[in-house]
């Protein structure tokens, strides 16, 4: 009878140093016990991606992307071989192998690569002698054998990937936290664990900031339907499945509070109010490589007009430099920039089908004389565009007026 396939995969956080790095492997090794083919696949240690992007902008401030993506996925390698070390030293056989060994091979795009297609054939031989094989999570090869990195949180891209590759009964994610939350609990201590939430909200959530899981490896698992259990390294408690389909009666109209404060905003002032102008503008901010987010265009006056928009702080530098180099050439105004904001979103299915939703949002801001510089909504999420020095404040009162502390 053919073993059942686990997919596990562990963040930085859980695999932080030595002792971590041992009960790790103890929970590998449990599930092989238990008669499980386990592939494993882990972050860098801690800190270490940071640290790697540190040392190489006190080389230059634009390092090429190829280089970071050569020096970036040598954490995961780290944790990978001392991973392998450690559920050998257990009594089990383990095999550890890089992205490119797995046969991950991906676009061309370095820093945040999409997967094409995964080999896997490495993988099925080791696990066919009986090995537990630990994968270096984040990484492939594209076509020129040059190694690429899937951006970050891309371990867990790597695994959901994975998972789908090798018709993998189960997928794990471990990270520091024993599941979802309807906010982060080192914020709100009143932040309640959800038993399931659904991929949609999952996927709104993870874009508008959780940092649980990465947002692109949640589209995945919705795509082939992979359900995901997100759990604690450090626990044998239950987390939170990520299922496409809840069971509850109804949806519950607001599931989570998230805030991100890795955004900035770029105004152009006095644009020409014609059309095809924003058609030139964003052409030019894509073109620079930088992903737009919410854009807000005020009413026109004499014939011209002001457009905001909020961009991640890391791709700030080159939207700027487009915005102020298109502004020039269609004889916009001033381009200003602000760095001191951040985002604060609602999300939950249950939006679909209820009123009231934003006035209540904006309602709970304004008692706490919370400014809204920008608003934008999906069917299932508001965000609003707040001042960062504000934000921890807000995700209390959201959390607060929504009465997230009681759902079961």
């Amino acid at each position: 009878m053919k073993s059942k396939l686990i997919v596990q995969k562990f963040g930085g956080s859980s695999v932080a140093n030595t002792e971590k790095i041992k009960n790790v492997a103890n929970r590998i090794a449990a599930a092989k016990r238990l008669g499980y083919d386990v592939v494993a696949v882990v972050s860098a240690q801690g800190d270490t991606t940071d640290e790697l992007e540190q040392k190489a902008l006190e080389i230059t401030a634009k390092p090429p992307e190829r280089e970071m993506d050569m020096l970036m996925s040598t954490g995961e390698q780290i944790s990978c071989a001392l991973m392998a070390m450690a559920v050998s030293h257990l009594g089990l056989e383990a095999i550890s192998f890089t992205g490119q060994q797995v046969g991950i091979l991906t676009d061309e795009i370095h820093t945040k690569a999409k997967i094409k297609k995964i080999n896997g054939q490495r993988i099925r031989k080791a696990l066919g002698q009986g090995k537990v094989v630990i994968v270096a999570g984040f990484q492939g090869v594209n076509a020129d054998q040059d190694i690429t990195t899937l951006g970050r949180g891309g371990s867990d891209l790597t695994a959901v990937a994975l998972a789908y590759s090798l018709k993998a009964d189960v997928c794990e994610i471990y990270t520091d936290v024993e599941g979802i939350y309807t906010t982060d609990p080192r914020k709100v201590k009143e932040a309640k664990k959800l038993r399931e939430i659904t991929f949609d909200e999952m996927l709104e959530m993870a874009s508008l900031g959780a940092q649980v899981m990465q947002a692109r490896s949640i589209e995945v698992a919705r795509r082939y339907n992979i359900p995901l259990h997100v759990r604690s390294s450090f626990s044998k408690e239950e987390g939170t499945m990520i299922v496409k389909k809840t069971n509850k009666l109804e949806d519950i109209v607001v599931s989570g509070v998230t805030c991100n404060k890795n955004e900035a905003k770029i105004t152009i002032r006095s644009v020409p109010d014609k059309p095809g102008v924003a058609a030139l503008i964003f052409t030019e901010i894509a073109s620079a490589g930088a992903n737009v987010d919410v854009i807000v265009q005020n009413v026109s006056e004499q014939k011209t007009t002001d457009i905001s928009f909020t961009v991640p702080k890391p791709e700030l530098s080159k939207a700027l430099a487009a915005a102020e180099k298109i502004a020039g050439e269609i004889k916009a105004g001033e381009v200003n920039s602000d760095k001191t904001i951040a985002r604060v979103s609602i999300v939950g299915s249950g939006m679909r089908s209820h009123q009231g939703i934003a006035a209540k949002m904006f309602k709970a801001l304004a008692a706490h004389k919370i400014n809204i510089e920008m608003i934008t909504t999906s069917e299932i999420s508001i965000s609003c565009i707040i001042k960062e020095v504000q934000v921890d404040a807000a995700v209390q009162a959201l959390h607060a007026a929504f009465e997230l502390e009681k759902i079961q």
